[in-house]
């Protein structure tokens, strides 16, 4: 079947290099003979049959924004794959304008609705998922990034490294809680890149476990070492996603939480930095130390980024990938590059089937790469509650 209309879409939160891959996407189906269509905020219009929300773009368009942030398309959450009737508007509108491939260009939910929309279509509509995420959670092979992690990463770094020089000015303790649920890629990425004092991540607990406590414990075991060693400075990082592992009867106990139209209470607006650095400064307190103890959240900020110059690189690798195979009669995929090469990794075998939304890697503690990571860190450890004889 041969692709003539190939759709370009964007899902998710933005992502450092989306523009880059919709410009290499956007060239390549123009220099082949084929029509790009830009869809305007992910599938909010589709999903409700609107088709007036998209237009065709050209090269003179994007031949120079690869190196912008944002989404020159815009985004939403929309999720399509999660519900039938959006689904079915969605698809109904693609083939109203007679889309007959698409560049799918975001995260889990975007997998779930790019694999939902070529089996809802049968095949008529064929899809490319590029996988764009700060997160860098998508299940993919182990040495494959997403898109947008590398960048965020490097501003996430810069912006540490600044609480760092001005921690050891003022002889305080910043506590930053990075963006990144619902694993610790991007926290570990920054903290051992930078050479943080200290970084905690969900994976080192098992699930539904955590407690403010212990939170609050490790940071205070890394204040007290650090003091020992000389230095009553430092800059620890927590995840955010540490509040998706708590356990629920702490949960319950965080009453200043905003709760949902059921009463529930939402885990994701729990301020962590506030309520470990308060924690902590009150046992410091009670040990007769005065420590200045600040959080700051390192979020929204990382991800709107220029991307660096290997990134735009990469992003412009994956668009034209996604063109070529489109255009060659391929789908249903997610486009990586491995070894220089581009690679092409069913989108089936990326979906969870029990939620239908793409799997996810988590930072695997036992391996040399978090090892590493925690050797560098300063932790109160068990053999630091030794004695002088090795007891």
């Amino acid at each position: 079947m041969t692709t003539r209309r190939i759709g370009i879409v964007v899902g998710g939160g933005p992502a450092p290099g989306t523009n880059a891959v919709i410009a290499a996407a956007v060239i390549e189906a123009v220099k082949l003979g084929r029509v790009a269509v830009g869809f305007h905020d992910g599938f909010q219009w589709l999903a409700q049959r609107y088709t007036d929300e998209q237009h065709e773009m050209t090269i003179d368009e994007v031949s120079h924004v690869h190196l912008a942030g944002g989404v020159m398309l815009r985004t939403s959450r929309t999720d399509v794959g999660s519900d039938a009737a959006l689904l079915r508007n969605t698809v109904d509108a693609l083939r109203k304008l007679a889309i007959d491939g698409l560049v799918a260009i975001g995260g889990d939910d975007m997998m779930r609705s790019a694999l939902a929309i070529e089996r809802e279509s049968k095949g008529r509509i064929r899809v490319v998922m590029v996988p764009k995420t700060i997160d860098n959670d998508l299940a993919l092979p182990d040495d494959v990034t997403t898109l947008g992690y590398e960048t965020a990463r490097h501003v996430g770094v810069e912006l540490v490294k600044n609480l760092m020089e001005d921690a050891r000015t003022t002889g305080r303790w910043y506590l930053a809680v990075t963006m990144g649920r619902p694993t610790g890629h991007l926290t570990l990425g920054i903290g051992k890149a930078v050479s943080a004092t200290c970084t905690i991540i969900p994976e080192e607990f098992a699930p539904g476990s955590v407690r403010l406590a212990d939170i609050a414990d490790i940071v205070e075991g890394s204040i007290m070492k650090r003091r020992a060693l000389g230095r009553g400075h430092g800059v620890t990082l927590l995840s955010e996603a540490l509040v998706e592992r708590f356990d629920p009867a702490e949960v319950e106990e965080l009453q200043d939480v905003d709760r949902d139209a059921q009463g529930n209470i939402r885990v994701t607006e729990i301020d962590l930095g506030r309520k470990v650095s308060n924690e902590v400064m009150l046992r410091l307190e009670r040990r007769g130390l005065k420590v200045s103890v600040v959080n700051k959240t390192i979020g929204y900020e990382l991800r709107c980024a220029t991307p660096l110059p290997m990134e735009a690189e990469y992003a412009r690798d994956l668009g034209f990938a996604a063109v070529r195979h489109l255009v060659a009669g391929g789908g249903g995929t997610v486009v990586t590059t491995q070894a220089g090469a581009p690679r092409f990794v069913p989108l089936a075998d990326c979906v969870d089937p029990e939620t239908g939304r793409g799997r996810r890697r988590a930072v695997d503690v036992t391996s040399e790469h978090y090892q590493v990571a925690r050797a560098y860190m300063v932790r109160r450890e068990p053999s630091d509650l030794d004695d002088a004889t090795g007891r």
